[in-house]
């Protein structure tokens, strides 16, 4: 039971940012700029300390357009009518989203500027990680792209059926990386047959069609191989 309610409240919480995405050009607008910052971070090969503190500053400018966005539809739903205290609040949160991404521009100069002067005299090159790195951004971003096609596509709840089978997803996913990491035979070998036998349980018990299962299993593969070939 503590599971289910667990995954519910996972569902309603990726929903809800979803529908702010959806909903709101903005907050599309901050989240194309996240995610163009943090692949130029990497691509780039910040340090450690300053990915954290790149990471942090994109997580809190979203976090502020996406209250300022509740406390939009909390104040439309109470007041109808045009209220100067409204109007204060709304402004008072979009306040918070200035004040946020002004900061986010500080701390992206302070870090970027070196990089990039760098790169202006020495030209740009790819940076390399370790193949453990490359694993763990590879499942986050299959996660990612899982439950924003299954919210788009309007089939399934986002960590529970729908297309594409998450579960395929991850699997090949892993085995990519295995594969990688490994770089024997008998280890990728084993990683692939419980891949396929996890693909076929999902058709076995009905959550997911077999055409649901092989795009799962296909979008796993294909980004996972991608970065790997990229920064690896």
């Amino acid at each position: 039971m503590p599971l289910r309610r667990l995954i519910e409240s996972t569902n309603h919480a990726i929903e809800g940012i979803l529908q702010a995405a959806k909903t709101q050009r903005h907050l599309r607008y901050h989240f194309y700029a996240a995610v163009a910052v943090l692949i130029l971070s990497y691509i780039i090969g910040v340090n450690r300390e300053e990915f954290i503190a790149v990471t942090i500053t994109v997580t809190l400018v979203l976090m502020a357009e996406m209250l300022n966005t509740a406390v939009e539809a909390t104040v439309d739903l109470l007041s109808s009518e045009y209220h100067i205290k409204a109007k204060a609040a709304k402004d008072i949160a979009a306040g918070a989203v200035l004040v946020s991404a002004f900061g986010a521009v500080i701390v992206g100069y302070i870090i970027f500027i070196p990089y990039l002067r760098r790169f202006f005299y020495e030209g740009i090159t790819m940076a390399k990680h370790s193949n453990e790195d490359i694993s763990i951004i590879a499942l986050i971003i299959v996660i990612i792209a899982v439950i924003i096609t299954k919210a788009f596509l309007g089939r399934g709840l986002p960590l529970r059926g729908g297309m594409p089978s998450g579960h395929a997803a991850v699997a090949f996913s892993v085995w990519i990386a295995v594969t990688y990491i490994t770089e024997a035979f008998f280890p990728s070998f084993l990683v692939f047959i419980l891949a396929i036998l996890i693909a076929q349980s999902r058709v076995a018990i009905g959550a997911h069609s077999p055409w649901e299962v092989f795009l799962g299993a296909l979008l796993g593969i294909t980004i996972t191989f991608l970065l790997f070939r990229l920064f690896s």
